[in-house]
């Protein structure tokens, strides 16, 4: 069984859903994050949130996928002090909603003063809700913005055994983890990091803290990195308990947290049920036949 604890899935289809399942993902957390260009105002941050809080969460179901969120103002979006505001207004209604297992992703794009202001905001609601944090790191001067986005976490008084750094590479693991962190990597795959370097991560620095995500979303990218991954680390020789804790204990460790996500929600799940409606719509198509029974059916 595999988590993937960072993949954008409602940007993919639902073939990814039916590939996740059958190679062995069971659950999937969706972080908020940019849809590919700007948003124009609140409201379509609230058709966002409510739709991977509820319809997304509803398809992936129908897969045989747990879904979970994590809701938050992301970092390129910061930099618009008018909608941010906004934002920060409707985020605690989201939050506290069933299946929000953290706030993010959230953190620093350009470093802006901005992105500054409206991090510390989320930490603290974070904090306030006793909620993990997910942590966006820069694409762009990754090292500096790691480095000060565990400074300002630690600022704020975060433990960091609830907030997870993701996108992090070989430049920064050592301070993440020193610093008592979890570290998760995007297995991309043209970029960020792929399956060889993380397995050569696990290697040399352990399996604890870290975890591996896919970070799918609408680019270049896979949603079975999770289990790919595990494969390849395996036949390399890494030890089955070290493949597991990176790509499902761990996970679920540290979102487990948030009381909104727990084991029992896949090894006992509800029956798929294809025929079932959400708000009148149908995960199918005219004249295709239901699935009806249990997810490994």
């Amino acid at each position: 069984m595999y988590i993937d604890p960072h993949a954008h899935m409602i940007s993919r289809t639902t073939d990814d859903y039916e590939a996740m399942a059958r190679n062995g993902v069971v659950a999937v957390i969706e972080p908020a994050f940019w849809i590919g260009q700007a948003r124009t105002n609140v409201g379509s941050y609230k058709d966002y949130l409510s739709h991977i809080l509820g319809f997304e969460r509803f398809r992936a179901g129908q897969f045989g996928v747990r879904h979970y969120c994590c809701v938050g103002l992301n970092s390129k979006e910061a930099n618009n002090e008018a909608l941010a505001e906004a934002v920060m207004a409707i985020l605690p209604q989201f939050a506290t909603k069933e299946g929000v297992v953290a706030i993010g992703e959230i953190g620093y794009d350009e470093q802006t003063a901005l992105e500054d202001k409206y991090f510390r905001l989320q930490l603290d609601l974070a904090r306030e809700l006793e909620l993990p944090v997910m942590i966006h790191t820069p694409h762009r001067d990754k090292k500096r913005g790691a480095s000060r986005s565990i400074d300002v976490i630690i600022e704020h008084k975060l433990d960091p055994s609830r907030v997870v750094i993701d996108h992090v590479n070989e430049e920064t693991i050592k301070e993440v983890k020193d610093r008592g962190f979890w570290a998760a990597f995007s297995i991309y795959p043209h970029s960020k990091m792929t399956a060889e370097r993380m397995a050569a991560l696990v290697t040399s620095f352990g399996p604890e803290q870290l975890i591996v995500d896919s970070a799918c979303d609408w680019g270049v990218s896979d949603p079975l990195s999770v289990p790919k991954t595990a494969k390849l680390m395996a036949k390399q020789g890494v030890p089955e308990a070290a493949v597991k804790l990176v790509t499902y204990t761990n996970a679920l460790t540290v979102y487990g947290k948030s009381g909104q996500m727990a084991e029992t929600d896949w090894l006992s799940p509800p029956a798929i049920d294809q025929r079932t409606l959400y708000q009148g719509n149908t995960v199918l198509r005219g004249g295709q036949t239901p699935r009806v029974g249990q997810p490994d059916s």
